[in-house]
């Protein structure tokens, strides 16, 4: 009978999945690499559009489920209505290698102001696994 993913053993997922080890090291690098481009994009909405708070969060904010695709998701606080689309085109743009999501937590709908909230991790500070 046909197992599903989550009905495998992690002996019997291993098999699925034989380059875990060295994916990891890879994730961190990308990881690390993905929070470079946080705090840079971080930088350039405080210091260009008035934010005063930005935060990451998602897969950035959670370690452990950041991929080799992850993207970075960031919300930002105080950038005012008439910039934020000039602010989402920057941030997009930060980096060839990242896809950056900006989101307005003010008008954004409550279910993902509380899954920011939740989740947040101040972009420009340091950040740990």
């Amino acid at each position: 009978m046909a197992k599903t993913a989550l009905e495998l053993t992690a002996k019997e997922l291993q098999r699925y999945r034989p380059y875990r080890e060295t994916d990891e090291r890879e994730i961190l690098k990308r990881w690390e690499q993905a929070w470079e481009v946080a705090r840079a994009a971080a930088r350039l909405l405080r210091e260009r559009f008035g934010a005063h708070r930005v935060v990451a969060f998602g897969s950035l904010a959670r370690r452990e489920w950041f991929t080799l695709w992850s993207d970075i998701d960031l919300a930002a606080w105080g950038i005012p209505a008439q910039d934020f689309y000039r602010a989402v085109a920057k941030v997009t743009g930060i980096s060839p290698d990242f896809e950056v999501d900006l989101v307005d937590p003010e008008s954004c709908r409550p279910a993902l102001r509380r899954v920011i909230e939740r989740e947040a991790f101040q972009a420009g500070r340091a950040n740990s696994g």
